[in-house]
């Protein structure tokens, strides 16, 4: 799995402490068969694990993404300042630039929403 930034989550660990956990409530299963309805409720709950990892590891890169589109959108709009400052005849070529630029995938799911 991959190693997310801003994150002390190891999901990796995460993972696996969950697959010993199913293991163990499977072993409880087997041995206490009056208890299925219970042990099916809680090997459910786990199996909803894997969805979150790969829903935290899809917004993380949406997040990362967005971050990278506001550095450089910000960047653009420094330079077109910096550009006018200097007398340049067109300082927002510094920002057309940039939103012509191909579009991240963030980017992109934000203008079809």
């Amino acid at each position: 799995m991959p190693t997310l930034p801003y994150s002390s989550t190891d999901l990796q660990e995460v993972s696996t402490r969950n697959d010993h956990a199913r293991r163990i409530v499977a072993g409880f299963a087997s041995a206490m068969p009056a208890l299925t309805d219970v042990w099916r409720d809680i090997d459910d709950a786990l199996s909803d694990t894997a969805a979150l990892s790969a829903e935290i590891i899809r917004l993380s890169a949406e997040v990362r993404n967005t971050r990278l589109d506001r550095a450089n959108l910000l960047a653009a709009m420094r330079a077109a300042l910096a550009a006018h400052a200097d007398g340049e005849p067109d300082p927002l070529r510094y920002l057309q630039d940039e939103l012509d630029a191909p579009e991240t995938a963030s980017a992109a799911s934000r203008r079809r929403t």
